[in-house]
């Protein structure tokens, strides 16, 4: 045998064995796509696998996202019946060929797996196990011959995905017992994948895994927040003795595990969790002098982790799990420094291009969970058909994405040019609005701020996204027509939603940070804009009043509008709503509401409360563009000229990021101590940066202990009061200097 190589997919799930063993740890292969238009294949190298004389080949198949119930359908969404699709193609010593192929001669059977839903859980039934199946001397003869589906091949697709894989393990740090009588591993972090464990019990009996996130006042496991979806394994012993029971086709999101049936006394070692996750490569760190921001920057990766599972999840638990626009494109830019997520993306984007509508609206969930639904393309989440593909291009340099994205950028953009009945003005349609805002009205999920205003903001910024787009690929003329375009929206933007004498019409956070992070104010009014903004905050009595929409841009804004004392304010703040009250009522992954669970211990909503929901964890970007200062310059994108721009502040000590760009690695690190300041860099080969170094005098600077005008690698360019820009080349470099408290 020269070679043996297999090409497989699958209606619903699928696991592939050859002689017995299982060909690779890829988990849910194919992958979810839209299966009607794209359905990844999967190649294997199997020539190892492959004996002389007679072998055997064998697939099972589960219902995964294709069959089993998803997105509010009970079932078969995708289709009512599982398939599998295969050719195996050999090559031997000769130069000869064979290609084996799924046809009528393959013969089928039911197994040990009863029940394999995404919501559900799994059950097991170990008596039926038919040992050896996929041997070649397995007898088969009392198996049916399969049936052949005719159905177009004009889908399939070579992978594009990042694998589903195994990413940690983990043993319960505790085994509890409820005042209900229940046993419960707590497992002491939030996560995304299944528990396995060892038992030896009789024939027949029955060990059950309820997983839930959280539990009640009393210390009772709480699953009203799972809604519909069970999120049950049932494992029934064959009796033989130290069993061993794996999941294999469906996953929970837990941090609590309710043991019922488990033969002898519950104890740690038996169990093991392990999440699973897309196999991103972890390319940032970010860490400081505050033990609570470090948890918040651990609950932000680990909801990334939980949530980036073949699609980017609004969450892991509860019966949804759909892959939200909204929360991808707010999410995107941390995203992308705490994981290499360009092939994540690019396969998703891939997905968005293919569900577009016609007109160029986009569903608010990719895949297109709810095909025909008139509620599609909100703002703030069909945006990310223009958002996303920007964001990957500027943290990886990468034009072959906004290449092939550009169409769609395009549709979108000219389809919210024509769905109002205004040109420059976004005023129907349905609108999500500034989600789970704190200013909602009684009774409602969406916040205060004005749903046109919101839509138009987004209309104005996917135009100036666009145009920026297509400048980067040579499209001179659209980058002229898009960037007037954004012009005229402003205008009207500015006719509608601002006063004579330069107030917002919506007196809101929300609404000042879209037009200011926007740039839809200017000047005098910008000014006006920006004063009412902070008075907004000063008023809240510095609290977060925003929502999905408003929160991401809330820090970087105040950032860039001198004001990054406030944004410290806002992040350092343990009171209720803050980032730091979860992480003080022992969140592990990032909230979907900021008072998820209250103070008391009682719960916000069972209807819509997931505790791993990452959408407001986009204040990771903050963290590292802004406290440590990592970023790249839009004419240079990819990080090929970096700006490092950190802004020390006396909430923290210290603060550092690490990120691996496609250059390698940028480190970023500062330190206050005796009023002195010392901040370090790495720039890696091949790239230059620019630094600015806040609240520095020339003469007070040195870098490793040399004076700016005589430090290798470093050369000024500018010189202002308290603020000095230097250009470095690639290398290290230790800066130091008096600390000043003129700003």
């Amino acid at each position: 045998m020269r070679s043996a190589r297999v090409y497989a997919t699958a209606l619903g799930l699928y696991e592939l064995e050859i002689n017995g063993k299982r060909l690779n740890d890829q988990l849910f292969t194919p992958g979810w796509t839209s299966y009607h238009k794209r359905l990844q294949t999967q190649t294997f190298n199997v020539t190892e696998y492959i004996r002389k004389g007679d072998n055997s080949i064998g697939m099972t198949l589960a219902d995964g996202w294709y069959k089993g119930r998803i997105g509010g359908h009970p079932c078969d969404f995708y289709g009512d019946r599982r398939a599998a699709l295969l050719e195996l193609h050999l090559v031997y010593k000769d130069g000869s060929e064979q290609v084996v192929v799924t046809d009528g001669s393959w013969r089928a059977e039911t197994g040990p797996i009863l029940l394999a839903s995404i919501y559900d859980g799994e059950t097991y039934d170990a008596r039926l196990e038919k040992d050896g199946w996929s041997l070649p001397e397995y007898d088969d003869q009392n198996w049916l011959f399969v049936e052949t589906l005719e159905r177009s091949k004009h889908m399939l697709i070579p992978q594009e995905n990042v694998p589903t894989v195994i990413v940690k393990e983990l043993k319960p740090e505790r085994v509890l017992h409820s005042p209900d009588g229940e046993t419960i591993l707590d497992f002491g972090q939030n996560m995304t994948g299944w528990v396995s464990y060892s038992a030896s019990g009789d024939a027949g009996a029955v060990i059950e895994l309820i997983h839930a996130e959280e539990l009640d006042s009393d210390g009772n496991l709480y699953v009203e927040n799972l809604r519909s979806a069970k999120q049950m394994t049932r494992y029934i012993c064959k009796g033989t003795g130290n069993e061993r029971y794996e999941p294999r086709f469906s996953f929970q999101g837990f941090r609590y595990v309710k043991v019922n049936g488990y033969p002898g006394d519950v104890i740690s070692e038996c169990f093991t969790a392990h999440v699973i996750s897309s196999d991103l490569e972890e390319t940032g760190t970010f860490e400081c002098s505050d033990p609570l921001v470090n948890r918040l920057q651990s609950n932000i990766v680990w909801g990334q982790r939980g949530n980036f599972l073949e699609v980017p999840t609004d969450c892991p638990q509860r019966d949804e799990r759909l892959g939200y626009t909204g929360d991808a494109q707010v999410f995107v830019r941390t995203a992308v420094h705490n994981m290499n997520v360009a092939v994540f993306f690019t396969k998703w984007l891939r997905d968005l291009k293919a569900d577009q509508l016609p007109a160029g609206g986009v569903p608010n969930t990719i895949p297109d969970t709810l095909p025909g639904w008139e509620m599609h393309s909100a703002s703030g989440w069909g945006d990310a058909a223009v958002i996303c593909p920007w964001t990957i291009y500027l943290c990886y340099g990468d034009l072959r994405l906004l290449e092939e994205q550009y169409d769609s950028m395009k549709a979108w953009v000219e389809f919210l040019r024509g769905s109002g009945e205004q040109e420059y003005l976004r005023n129907d349609g349905f609108q999500f609005g500034d989600w789970l805002a704190l200013d909602a009205p009684a009774g409602s999920y969406t916040g205060s701020t004005p749903k046109d205003f919101i839509a138009t903001a987004f209309y104005a910024y996917s135009a100036k996204l666009l145009s920026r787009s297509a400048l980067a690929l040579g499209k001179h003329e659209d980058a002229a027509m898009y960037e007037e375009l954004f012009a005229n929206i402003r205008v009207s933007f500015n006719k509608e939603f601002v006063t004579s004498t330069g107030r917002l019409v919506s007196a809101t956070q929300t609404a000042h940070v879209l037009a200011l992070h926007f740039c839809l104010v200017e000047g005098s009014i910008r000014k006006r804009v920006e004063k009412d903004f902070i008075r907004l905050i000063e008023e809240s009595e510095y609290k977060l009043t925003t929502g999905f929409l408003g929160t991401p841009y809330i820090c970087p804004t105040l950032s860039d509008i001198g004001r990054n004392d406030l944004a410290y304010r806002l992040v350092l703040s343990r009171d209720y709503p803050s980032w730091l009250y979860s992480v003080q009522n022992g969140a592990t992954t990032i909230w979907e509401h900021w008072d998820g669970r209250k103070s008391d211990g009682s719960f916000w909503s069972k209807d819509m409360n997931s505790f791993n929901h990452y959408a407001f964890g986009a204040i990771g970007e903050w963290l590292y563009r802004f406290v440590a200062g990592i970023d790249t310059a839009q004419d240079r994108p990819g990080f090929k000229h970096i700006q490092i721009k950190p802004l020390p502040n006396d909430g923290l000590c210290y603060a550092k990021a690490t990120f691996k760009s496609m250059y390698g690695e940028i480190v970023s690190g500062w330190k206050v101590a005796d009023g002195a300041v010392n901040i370090e860099v790495t720039i890696p080969p091949n790239t230059t940066a620019t630094l600015e170094l806040p609240n520095a005098l020339q003469d007070r600077v040195t870098e490793q202990g040399a004076r700016l005008d005589e430090a290798e690698g470093v050369r000024i360019i500018a010189l202002y009061d308290y603020r000095i820009i230097l250009e470095l080349e690639s290398g290290f470099y230790h800066f130091q200097y008096q600390w000043s408290a003129s700003s």
